[in-house]
């Protein structure tokens, strides 16, 4: 058991919004989407042998032999990952729960996305779109499932009175370390004209290296559960 409260533990916790806020800046919304639309487009110029795209017409990508939109198909994989978050997590919270290793899940969802963000480096629209775009639905998946994890320490570390404004914490470390990354890749890209696809290395490393810091302060077995067996049924029972 730990005390409610513990000053360290709050700040470590607190310090994973720094780490994995990254991904939902650069990734989600800032320069992985741009970099997509010009893959997408360009290898939808070489492959229609155009020069420019005509106007009214957008893109499209060969998945699984198909001619897809890549705009719909890019809504298509991340909706997946968002399924597949939302059938695991119910399932591995149980089993996380029952188990009282809440810490490892964390941590291998967040390693499996931030390796993920740096596979994004050898994104191929031209030749590999399924196997590219496989990493944009792990690190997706990665992502969210770790912020299940992440934010069922809240109750066990803190005071329900103390919630909202920890809470908001996390949230303004997030929103400075996501806009100092990107900054350094809008500077990386825009001022040394270095190639983008190093961002999403960036923040991978990002990623698992400030998380170090959550790790070494919250603890994993809170409430000193046993090991028993029958651990993944159980957890689904709960």
């Amino acid at each position: 058991m730990i005390t409610k409260g513990n000053k360290k533990i709050i700040r470590g916790w607190v310090f994973y919004d720094w780490a994995n806020s990254v991904y939902n800046l650069v990734i989600s919304s800032a320069i992985f989407p741009i970099f997509y639309n010009h893959e997408t487009e360009s290898a939808y110029l070489e492959r229609m042998q155009l020069v420019k795209l005509p106007d009214g017409e957008s893109a499209t990508v060969l998945f699984f032999g198909s001619e897809i939109s890549s705009s719909v198909l890019f809504s298509y994989v991340l909706s997946a990952s968002f399924l597949t978050v939302s059938i695991l997590s119910p399932l591995l919270s149980g089993i996380a729960d029952f188990s009282g290793n809440k810490k490892r899940f964390l941590q291998f969802f967040c390693y499996f996305g931030a390796l993920s963000c740096i596979s994004l480096y050898w994104f191929d629209a031209k030749h590999h779109m399924e196997l590219s775009m496989l990493s944009v639905y792990f690190a997706s998946i990665g992502f969210w499932n770790s912020l299940v994890f992440y934010n069922a320490y809240l109750p066990e570390i803190a005071e329900p009175e103390d919630h909202d404004k920890i809470s908001a914490r996390g949230f303004s470390m997030g929103y400075f370390g996501s806009m100092l990354l990107l900054i350094l890749c809008l500077v990386w890209t825009q001022v040394f004209d270095y190639d983008a696809r190093w961002c999403f290395v960036f923040v991978g490393i990002w990623w698992i290296g400030f998380s170090q810091i959550t790790y070494a302060a919250i603890p994993n077995n809170i409430y000193d559960k046993k090991p028993q067996k029958g651990v993944i049924w159980k957890g689904f029972q709960e």
